[in-house]
């Protein structure tokens, strides 16, 4: 069997007309697509931003719901196998409105916070400021359910829907909360996230539509296809680094802890609280007795064990962890 009927059966493959109608909020009736754009757009970002700042997993899968974002995306897709520049200029200007929109609800948002450092250390920002490869993974998976879902006339347009929104509106959300609390450096890890999930979903749907046969149907130009591809292969390298960095950071980071656990040795009541490598520092929070082993030593080992040779910093608390 083909790998495009697999995917797409051709008894379930929706056209390229209908494809257009539902990704092209420029066709049809507009005024009907454009109000429910932005009417879905600002409710999915309230629900998404009240649930980060009130650290309410219920409340962001709420907004999960509600995927407004993903039809511009995919427009942006679809627009670059049937090679067509002014559906992908019209898409990208939605895309980008979208996150302006977004992220400036989140500052409005953070403004009224009573104490901004909390809601900068709940776990929905905290899980969403530092992306790792596996939320790339995560992302190009989220792709090919749209692209399947999209293109088939069988299967429920929800599912794009859910899958789409956990990688879209929150972490726009987050950027909008710790841009407001004056936490630009968080901001910028959410907004990695973000990218790399746009990225990622335009790859797997231009790859999808492609075994799909849509750039044939629609006969677009292969050279302005190859240069759209150039495009987006460079754009993905770009997300995938910060990326790439934050997966090596936490595997240096687990390996300089069980490092420093050896280090601390038989201490009474010694335990190692956290451990944060950035830029070329790596910080140790250790609980532990008066005198600890020379920080020499511990120095040492993590030079063996990360490449670029980082600092160790050791902040030490004097106590010991009591157990009944």
């Amino acid at each position: 069997m083909p790998a495009s009927d697999f995917l797409v059966p051709a008894d379930q493959r929706r056209s390229l007309d209908e494809l257009t109608d539902k990704l092209d909020l420029s066709v049809g009736a507009v005024t009907a697509k454009r109000s429910a754009f932005w009417i879905m757009l600002v409710l999915s970002a309230v629900i998404a931003i009240s649930g980060v700042i009130g650290d309410s997993t219920a409340t962001v899968i709420g907004a999960m719901i509600v995927a407004p974002l993903s039809v511009p995306i995919l427009g942006v897709a679809l627009g670059v196998v049937t090679g067509r520049a002014a559906l992908v200029g019209r898409s990208l200007i939605l895309v980008l409105a979208g996150i302006v929109v977004v992220v400036a609800l989140g500052f409005v948002f953070a403004q009224v916070l009573p104490n901004p450092v909390n809601v900068l250390t709940n776990a929905q920002v905290v899980g969403r400021t530092s992306p790792k490869l596996m939320d790339l993974t995560a992302a190009l998976a989220t792709g090919l359910v749209a692209a399947v879902a999209i293109t088939r006339r069988d299967v429920g347009d929800v599912l794009p829907g859910v899958a789409i929104a956990i990688s879209l509106v929150p972490p726009l959300g987050v950027v909008g909360v710790c841009l407001g609390s004056d936490a630009p450096s968080l901001a910028l890890g959410a907004f990695v996230l973000f990218a790399s999930n746009v990225v990622a979903m335009i790859i797997t749907v231009t790859a999808v539509l492609l075994i799909a046969g849509y750039a044939g149907e629609a006969q677009a130009s292969s050279a302005r296809r190859g240069r759209a591809y150039l495009v987006l292969g460079a754009a993905l390298v770009l997300v995938a680094i910060p990326m790439v960095i934050n997966s090596l950071s936490t595997l240096w980071a687990g390996q300089i802890a069980d490092a420093t656990r050896d280090w601390l040795g038989d201490a009474p009541g010694a335990q190692v609280i956290d451990v944060t490598v950035q830029g070329d520092t790596a910080t140790v929070s250790v609980l532990g007795p008066q005198q600890l082993p020379p920080v020499a030593e511990l120095q040492d080992v993590v030079d063996d064990l990360v490449p670029f040779d980082p600092k160790v910093i050791v902040v030490h608390t004097v106590g010991a962890r009591l157990e009944d």
